[in-house]
């Protein structure tokens, strides 16, 4: 992937882009078109497809991080780590749309 100086054109129109997109959540966004989810996919299935993203996620950057060193390797952890905690905020989500055992996911775990 080409990286452009912060201040090219490319990166000064990428930047426009993004602003626009920020500013207008209802604008499409013209790079989000490669990826469409139908809509009427139920909450269990997308969740289980963002946990196994995720967990992707956070093999490929474990395997990233092995091959770098010093600031760069703690980088591609803290991505990693990151890739965790949504695996487990997701994992929680799916726990609580259906309890292992049939446990009620009103319990609260006391710290």
């Amino acid at each position: 992937m080409k990286k452009f100086p912060p201040d090219s054109l490319a990166s000064q129109a990428t930047q426009r882009t993004i602003s626009a997109r920020l500013r207008d959540p209802k604008n499409p966004d013209p790079t989000s078109h490669v990826f469409t989810l139908l809509p009427n996919i139920n909450t269990e299935t997308l969740l289980s497809h963002a946990c196994e993203t995720l967990a992707s996620l956070n093999v490929l950057t474990t395997d990233f991080a092995c091959e770098l060193e010093g600031s760069h390797r703690s980088l591609a952890l803290s991505i990693q780590q990151l890739a965790v905690l949504g695996e487990l905020l997701v994992n929680r989500a799916l726990d609580n749309l259906d309890p292992p055992g049939g446990a009620s996911d009103t319990q609260e775990v006391q710290p």
